[in-house]
């Protein structure tokens, strides 16, 4: 199955190099290409991709706002945020409004093609040295009550997968440390899903930290 992907970036010599890249790629397709946010809605919704690979620092719109626009609704494509490292803020806010992920624009192509096919599979993705980032600037911050407050909402196993899950653990991880099957950690996480009204493994993570219930080493 060939996965088509939206390029957004305001850079041309990003847009070029990805889309070259891409198009030697078997399994991948570029469906289009933006140079903003309002271009990126718009083709995301006409050309319905499955992958948008978004830019956060555009003239006009930003990422920010056209990865809400764009995975709003049944059926919208997974979007992967591309940033560098001094635009973690950012970067969180875009998961907040519903990126699967964000890569780093230093990466090379080879993981940046490898984290398009994650995001396509639906999985979350999280680049470590990033998230470190992420997580201690926003951690560094007392936690919000209305936000510890979503705790109540699980019981006690579901916050163990949930810390677990927020730690970076894989579902066989999980299952090993506490003793279960890799089938009832994925009831555990889509019951978390549900619960927390949470859209992904990413959002999970963040509130594991955003709660407290995980802190920065």
């Amino acid at each position: 199955m060939t996965i088509r992907v939206l390029l957004v970036d305001d850079q041309p010599l990003m847009l070029v190099g990805l889309r070259m890249v891409i198009s030697e790629t078997p399994d991948l397709e570029v469906a289009g290409t933006a140079a903003d946010g309002r271009e990126a809605v718009r083709q995301a919704r006409q050309l319905r991709p499955d992958v948008v690979l978004m830019d956060i620092r555009m003239p006009g719109m930003d990422g920010i706002e056209a990865t809400g626009l764009v995975t709003y609704g049944p059926d919208a494509p997974k979007v992967a945020v591309l940033t560098t490292f001094d635009d973690d803020e950012y970067v969180y806010a875009a998961l907040r409004a519903g990126a699967s992920g964000f890569l780093v624009k230093n990466m090379a192509l080879d993981d940046i093609l490898a984290a398009v096919r994650v995001v396509a599979a639906g999985d979350a993705l999280l680049a470590p040295g990033v998230t470190r980032r992420l997580i201690e600037r926003f951690t560094a911050r007392p936690a919000p009550s209305a936000a510890a407050r979503r705790l109540e909402a699980i019981t006690g196993r579901e916050r163990e997968v949930l810390a677990l899950i927020g730690r970076g653990l894989t579902n066989g991880e999980i299952a090993d440390r506490l003793a279960i099957t890799g089938a009832t950690v994925k009831t555990y996480i889509t019951r978390l899903l549900a619960k927390l009204d949470a859209r992904d493994r990413v959002q999970l993570v963040i509130i594991a930290y955003e709660t407290g219930l995980v802190s920065v080493p």
